[in-house]
C-alpha cells in the first residue's frame, strides 16, 4: 500500500532498539456499512516532540490498487450511519467528512472519547469525565494553597492516577452538536470501565433510542469485580434497567442484534476474580432472560460482532497462545476460521458475515490491517507494515514447543531463535516471565518487552505459557490462585532446566526477565532459582505481599489470588509467609536490575524500592531505576527508550559474549 516507503534493494540487518520508535502502528479499523470502505488509524512516534500523531486514512476495499486516502490527523475513526459520511476526533473537534470530502468540525462543548454513532446517524454518543462528588482537596476554601486529599473509603487511587471526584459518563448529543446530555447525571460511577475500557462497552440500540452501557455500580468497588449492563432510554429521563442483576462477575462489552431482539456480551461467572473465562452470552430482550450460548467452549471470547441477518456472531478466542477468529450460530453451534501463529484483534465484519477485517500481530512482526475469508479463513494483508520490516530486517524463528512439567501435565513456550540461527554456537539465554498473573503468552509485538529485538541481540528466548494463563483451558488458568509460588515456578524452570541441558544454550549466560507479576517471579527466583540465572531484571514487581495487600488499589486481586487478608485464617497466613519473595532474601546472590513507575498503584514503587534494598543490604550487584511520571507502564517515547537501554545494559553486562564471572 502507498503509505509504507518500499525498502527493496536495502540491505537486511538486525532490529535495534532505537527501531522501534520508527515502526508505523497501524490500528482502529472501522468498515463501512456497506463493506466498501475501510478507515483506520496510522501512528507515527517523534522521539524529538517525545509525542505521537495519528492519521485518519480510508482505504477502498474493491480498488486495492489506490493508495488510501489521507483524512486528516485524529482518531477514533467511525462510520455516520448508512449515508456514507465518515467522522473522527481531531484537536479542534469531530470531524465529520462527507462521501464528497468536504470537512464539517462539531464542537460538542468539552472533552470527546469513544463515539459510536446512531443507525440512522442523527446521534452520537461519547464519553466525558465529569464531577460528580466534592474533590478531595476542597475542604478548605479559606486555604487556597493548602495541598491535601481526603478520602472515606478505600478506592483513593486507581492504576496511574489518584481519584479526584470525576467519573467517565456517556453522553448523547445531536450530530449537529445540539441537545448534549449526560446519560448518568449524579451517578458516582464510570462507563466505560476505567482504565481499559472503550467504546465497546456502550452501544445503541439499532432505532436509536436507547444505549446499553457497562459499569460497576456497587458500594465496594475496591473489593468487587461485579460490572452490570444497563439499558437507558436516549430521548428523556427514565429508568436505567439492569440488564444483568445475579451475574456477580464482570459483564461487558454489549453488542446489539441488528434487528434489535437480543443483545450478546461477555461474563466472567465468579465474583472477584478478573480472570474467569469469559462466557458469551445472549439476551433475549423480549423475555428478558440471559443464556450462555457456547458452555462447552472452554476457552474465552472477545470482540463480538453480528452478521447483518442478526442470525450469527463472529468473534475471537484466545487458544494456546494465539488468538484466532471463531464463528457460531444462535442454536450454539460453534467453529473455528483461521489458525495460525498470530493474534487477531480490533474485530469488524461485513454485513454478510463472508468477510472480515482485524488487526494482526506477531512477536517479529507489529500489527497489520487484514482481510478474513470467514468460510476458508485465508487472510489477506490490506496494510504492508509487516511486509517492510520483513525486507528491512533479519527476522528471529519462532517456535512452538511442548515440555513435560513436574506433575505430568504439558506445558506450552513460544522459543525464539536469532535471525540466521547457528545450532553449533552456543547463545544466551532469557527465560520471559509473563505478568498477570493470568495474561497468556501469546503472539504480540511490544515495544519494550519485545521478543523479536531479544532475539536480534543473540539471545534465545523462552516465553512460558506456564499454569495460571488462558488459552489452555479455565483449570489451567486457575491453578495459580492462592499459589503464586507453587506449580508455576516449577513449569518455568522445568522449561529454563530444559533449554540451559541443549547444546545451543550457554547456561552460564542466562537471565530471567519479567514485569509485574513477571517481577514478582523474578524476585521469587532470586531465592529460589539456586545458580540458573547469571542476571535477573523485575520490572513494577510485587516484592512483599504483606505491604502489597495494605498498598495496592483493589482488594479484590490480592483477595481472589493470595487468599487475603492473611490474618483471617492461618492457612493464609502460612501461604503469604511461603509465597512472599522477601522471605527469600537470604539467598539473594544474583545480579538484579529493579526498574519501577513511580506513578504504579497497581504495584506501588515501594515494592520495587523495597527489593532494591534487600539487594544492596545482602552485598549483591543491584541498580534501581525509577520512572518518576510513568505507572505500571512505560509509554512515553523518550522514556521507552531509556527503559530498553537500561535493560539491554544490564542484560549484556551479565550474558553478552563474555559472561561477568570470566571478565
Amino acid at each position: 500500500m502507498g503509505q509504507v516507503p518500499s525498502a527493496q534493494g536495502v540491505s537486511k540487518r538486525l532490529l535495534a532498539a532505537n527501531d522501534l520508535a520508527d515502526i508505523t502502528r497501524i490500528g482502529e479499523p472501522s468498515l463501512s456499512p456497506d463493506a466498501r470502505w475501510i478507515l483506520f488509524t496510522m501512528r507515527k512516534v517523534s522521539l524529538e516532540t517525545n509525542s505521537s500523531t495519528s492519521k485518519v486514512l480510508r482505504l477502498d476495499l474493491q480498488d486495492r490498487a489506490q493508495p488510501p486516502l489521507l483524512l486528516g490527523e485524529g482518531f477514533e475513526p467511525q462510520w455516520v450511519g448508512k449515508s456514507g459520511t465518515m467522522a473522527y476526533v481531531a484537536k479542534d473537534g469531530v470531524h465529520l467528512v462527507d462521501p464528497a470530502l468536504v470537512h464539517t468540525v462539531v464542537d460538542f462543548k468539552g472533552e470527546t472519547s469513544n463515539l459510536r454513532f446512531s443507525a440512522d446517524g442523527t446521534r452520537v454518543l461519547f464519553t466525558r469525565s465529569v464531577m460528580v462528588g466534592p474533590a478531595p482537596g476542597s475542604r478548605h476554601p479559606d486555604l487556597p494553597k493548602a495541598n491535601l486529599r481526603v478520602y472515606d473509603d478505600l478506592m483513593v487511587r486507581h492504576w496511574n492516577r489518584w481519584l479526584d471526584g470525576t467519573r467517565s459518563h456517556v453522553f448523547v448529543a445531536n450530530i449537529d452538536g445540539s441537545g448534549v446530555r449526560d446519560l448518568m447525571a449524579g451517578q458516582p460511577f464510570d462507563s466505560p470501565l476505567q482504565p481499559f475500557g472503550g467504546r465497546e462497552q456502550i452501544c445503541f440500540s439499532p432505532a436509536g433510542d436507547f444505549i446499553c452501557y457497562t459499569a460497576k455500580k456497587v458500594s465496594d468497588p475496591e473489593s468487587s469485580t461485579d460490572s452490570g449492563l444497563y439499558q437507558a432510554p436516549v430521548g428523556a429521563d427514565g429508568p436505567h434497567l439492569p440488564l444483568t442483576e445475579g451475574m456477580p462477575g464482570y459483564d461487558q462489552d454489549p453488542a446489539w442484534s441488528p434487528d434489535g431482539t437480543r443483545i450478546a456480551f461477555c461474563s466472567m461467572a465468579r465474583a472477584g476474580f478478573e480472570a474467569d473465562r469469559v462466557r458469551l452470552f445472549v439476551r433475549d430482550c423480549s423475555q428478558d432472560t440471559n443464556a450462555e450460548l457456547l458452555p462447552n467452549l472452554d476457552a474465552s471470547v472477545h470482540d463480538l460482532q453480528w452478521t447483518a441477518d442478526a442470525k450469527r456472531l463472529i468473534f475471537t478466542v484466545e487458544i494456546e497462545g494465539t488468538t484466532q477468529l471463531f464463528t457460531a450460530s444462535l442454536d450454539g453451534e460453534y467453529r473455528p476460521v483461521t489458525k495460525g501463529r498470530h493474534a487477531l484483534s480490533s474485530l469488524q465484519v461485513a454485513p454478510t458475515g463472508h468477510k472480515a477485517y482485524a488487526l494482526r500481530t506477531t512477536m517479529e512482526l507489529p500489527a497489520d490491517l487484514v482481510e478474513i475469508d470467514v468460510a476458508t479463513g485465508r487472510i489477506t494483508a490490506l496494510t504492508g507494515v509487516g511486509a517492510e520490516l520483513a525486507e528491512r530486517f533479519d527476522l528471529p524463528a519462532v517456535e512452538a514447543e511442548w515440555f513435560a512439567a513436574s506433575d505430568g501435565s504439558r506445558i506450552h513456550s513460544w522459543i525464539v531463535k536469532p535471525p540466521n540461527f547457528d545450532a553449533t554456537k552456543k547463545h544466551p539465554f532469557v527465560l520471559f516471565c509473563q505478568g498477570g498473573p493470568q495474561s497468556m503468552v501469546g503472539q504480540g509485538f511490544s515495544y519494550r518487552w519485545n521478543f523479536h529485538l531479544m532475539a536480534a541481540k543473540g539471545y534465545v528466548v523462552a516465553g512460558v505459557n506456564r499454569r495460571g494463563l488462558p488459552g489452555f483451558g479455565q483449570a489451567w488458568c486457575d491453578a495459580i490462585s492462592q499459589d503464586w509460588g507453587g506449580q508455576a515456578m516449577q513449569d518455568l524452570l522445568t522449561v529454563t532446566d530444559a533449554l540451559q541441558a541443549r547444546p545451543y544454550v550457554d547456561a552460564a549466560r542466562s537471565a530471567a526477565v519479567g514485569a509485574s507479576f513477571g517481577g514478582y517471579t523474578v524476585f521469587w527466583l532470586m531465592g529460589n532459582a539456586g545458580d540458573r540465572f547469571a542476571c535477573m531484571i523485575g520490572h513494577c514487581g510485587i516484592f512483599n505481599l504483606e505491604s502489597m495487600l495494605l498498598s495496592t488499589e483493589e482488594q479484590w486481586f490480592t483477595n481472589w489470588d493470595l487468599g487475603a487478608p492473611w490474618w483471617r485464617t492461618a492457612d493464609g497466613e502460612a501461604a503469604m509467609r511461603r509465597f512472599s519473595p522477601h522471605r527469600y532474601v537470604k539467598e539473594w546472590r544474583t545480579p538484579l536490575l529493579v526498574l519501577h513507575g513511580e506513578r504504579d498503584y497497581r504495584v506501588p514503587y515501594d515494592q520495587g524500592l523495597q527489593a532494591f534494598t534487600a539487594a544492596q543490604m545482602q552485598g549483591v550487584p543491584s541498580r534501581l531505576v525509577v520512572f518518576p511520571d510513568e505507572g505500571h507502564w512505560v509509554l512515553q517515547p523518550q522514556n521507552s527508550v531509556a527503559w530498553n537501554r537500561e535493560f539491554y545494559a544490564w542484560l549484556d553486562r551479565y550474558c553478552g559474549d563474555v559472561p561477568a564471572k570470566v571478565r
